[in-house]
C-alpha cells in the first residue's frame, strides 16, 4: 500500500501497517486494505465494525481483474467506549485470514509533511497557503531546499527552512541530513515541490510510498531545458502535469493524479509556462490531499484512488 503508518514508529501486526495512536477522534477513523480477491472480504469487514460498536460513515472498494488484487477504503466511527487499540487488535485476525495489508487511521490526524524545494516556488508557496487555511489536511513542519530563494516565503506562514546544499560530492551528506530531519520531525510524507535534484536509490527507496513528485507531462517528449518552449516550438495544444510516487525510475513512478490544460496557437512560451504552473499545482496539491486523507494505494506501477 502506498499510504504511510500515522506516527513515525508503527508497529507491524500480521500483516498490517498500523499508527501508535490511541484513543478515540471526532471523525472516527479509516480502515484501508488490500488483499487477493475473494468472496467475503466485505463482509468480513463490515461485520467485524458492526460487532465492535463502530457505524461506516462510507465505503468504497474496487477488484482488479488485471492483477486480482481487491482495495478496500472504510471510514468508520467508533462508540466512546471502544478504543482505536482495540479494534486493530481485533483486526488483527480478519486481516490475516484475508492475507490483508492494511491500516487503521485517525481520520482528524493532519500528516506531518516536508515540502523540497529548488528555484521554482509556486508549488510550494500553493501548499503553503492551502495548509494554512486547512484546505490540505497537513502539517507542513519544514521546507527544505537546495537555496536559499524562499526562505522569507517559508517564514512568513511559519514554517522552519533548511538549506540543504547539494553537489555531487556532497550527495550522500545531503540526502542523509534530509533523512534525519524525516526522522527527527516525524514526518510521514515528502513533497518534491519542484525540487530539480535526482534523489539516490538508496534515497527513493528509503522513502518508498512516501515521497510525491510533481512534473510537465511533455515527458518523455521535451526533456531538458526549457521544455514548455521546446512545447511552443511543435505546437503542442495541451499543457499537462503528473504527480507520482518517487521510485528509482526517474519520473516513472506509480501515478497519482494528473492535470492538463488546453492551448491554441496564439499563447506564446511565456503563457505556456504561467499555464504550467498552474496545473501543476493543481495535480500536486490533489495528490497531497489525497495521500494524506488515505485514498490512495499502491497496485504495482498504478494506483487506486478512492476520491
Amino acid at each position: 500500500m502506498s499510504d504511510q503508518p500515522m506516527q513515525s514508529v508503527p508497529r507491524t501486526v500480521e500483516g498490517g501497517t498500523v499508527g501508535t495512536g490511541g484513543a478515540g477522534s471526532d471523525g472516527g477513523y479509516v480502515l484501508t486494505l488490500s488483499c487477493p480477491d475473494k468472496r467475503g472480504i466485505v463482509h468480513a469487514v463490515a461485520s467485524f465494525l458492526m460487532m465492535t460498536g463502530c457505524n461506516i460513515v462510507d465505503s468504497q472498494q474496487f477488484g482488479d481483474r488485471d492483477t486480482g488484487l481487491f482495495f478496500m477504503r472504510v471510514h468508520f466511527t467508533a462508540e466512546e467506549n471502544v478504543t482505536v487499540d482495540a479494534l486493530r487488535a481485533g483486526f488483527t485476525a480478519v486481516g490475516a485470514s484475508f492475507q490483508m495489508d492494511w491500516r487503521m487511521d485517525d481520520a482528524d490526524a493532519r500528516m506531518r509533511v516536508i515540502v523540497m524545494v529548488s528555484k521554482f516556488g509556486h508549488c510550494l508557496n500553493d501548499l503553503l497557503f492551502r495548509a494554512s487555511i486547512g484546505a490540505l489536511p497537513v502539517d507542513i513542519v519544514a521546507v527544505v531546499s537546495n537555496h536559499r530563494d524562499f526562505e522569507e516565503l517559508s517564514a512568513s506562514y511559519g514554517v522552519p527552512f533548511h538549506h540543504i546544499p547539494v553537489t555531487r560530492e556532497t550527495k550522500p551528506e545531503a540526502e542523509a541530513k534530509l533523512l534525519d530531519l524525516v526522522r527527527d520531525l516525524d514526518v510521514e510524507l515528502v513533497v518534491l515541490a519542484r525540487y530539480m535534484q535526482v534523489l539516490s536509490n538508496d534515497l527513493c527507496k528509503e522513502l518508498e510510498g512516501r515521497a510525491i513528485n510533481i512534473h510537465h507531462s511533455f515527458l518523455p517528449s521535451f526533456k531538458g531545458a526549457k521544455p514548455y518552449h521546446q512545447a511552443h516550438a511543435r505546437g503542442v495544444k495541451l499543457i499537462g502535469a503528473t504527480a507520482h510516487y518517487v521510485t528509482a525510475d526517474l519520473d516513472e513512478g506509480p501515478i497519482i493524479e494528473q492535470e492538463v490544460e488546453r492551448v491554441d496557437h496564439a499563447v506564446t512560451p511565456e503563457q505556456l509556462v504561467a499555464v504550467g504552473r498552474d496545473v501543476e499545482c493543481q495535480a500536486l496539491s490533489r495528490a497531497v490531499k489525497w495521500h494524506s486523507e488515505h485514498r490512495v494505494l499502491r497496485n504495482g506501477t498504478r494506483t487506486v484512488v478512492f476520491t
